[in-house]
C-alpha cells in the first residue's frame, strides 16, 4: 500500500486470530475498560458531572486477519463496524454465544478462511498502530452468510444471538 490514500482491492481472508476478537469498552464513551475486570469504573465517565452513576461496559470487535491480494499478504485490523459485517452480530452477542459454545471462535476463523472481500485498506492514524486497518469491507460471493448464521447451523441452535 503506497501512499497515504486508502486503498481497495480483491483479496482472500488467510487466517484470523481467534485468541481476541473483542475488548471491552465503556458502554457511554466507548473508550477501553480492563478485560479483566468488568467491575471497573471508566475514569472518564465516573469524573463526569452529568453521569452520576458509572456505565456498564460492552465489548467491540478487534479482529486481527492475514488477508491476500493478487500481489501481497497483508496483516490487518478489522474493527467492529466492519467486523460485524463478516460475523453478522454484535462483540457482545459473539462473546455470549462462544460461552455456550467453547470452539465457536475457531470455528468462525476456519467458516471466514478462504472467503473473498473487496476491502479498502488505510493506513492507521495512530502513531503506534502496526496494522493497516479494514474501512469498508464487502463480500464477493453471491451466497455469504456471516459467520453467527453458519455457526448457528453447525451447533443447531438459536442460543445468544
Amino acid at each position: 500500500m503506497e501512499g497515504e490514500k486508502p486503498t481497495t482491492l480483491v483479496c482472500t481472508v488467510l487466517a484470523i486470530n481467534h485468541t481476541n476478537l473483542c475488548y471491552r469498552v465503556c458502554a457511554v464513551c466507548e473508550r477501553t475498560r480492563p478485560d479483566n475486570d468488568p467491575t471497573s469504573l471508566c475514569k472518564f465517565c465516573n469524573f463526569n458531572a452529568f453521569n452520576s452513576v458509572s456505565p456498564a461496559s460492552k465489548r467491540l470487535f478487534r479482529v486481527l486477519m492475514s488477508i491476500a491480494s493478487d500481489t501481497k499478504v497483508f496483516t490487518v485490523i478489522c474493527f467492529d463496524r466492519m467486523a460485524k459485517v463478516i460475523f453478522g452480530c454484535s462483540a457482545d452477542e459473539f462473546f455470549d454465544f462462544a460461552k455456550l459454545h467453547p470452539f465457536a471462535a475457531v470455528s468462525a476463523s476456519r467458516i471466514l478462511e478462504g472467503e473473498m472481500f473487496k476491502m479498502t485498506l488505510s493506513k492507521p492514524k495512530n502513531g503506534n498502530a502496526q496494522h493497516l486497518r479494514v474501512v469498508s469491507i464487502v463480500p464477493l460471493r453471491t451466497g455469504f452468510q456471516p459467520a453467527i448464521e453458519t455457526l448457528r447451523k453447525l451447533y443447531g441452535k438459536r442460543v445468544g444471538c
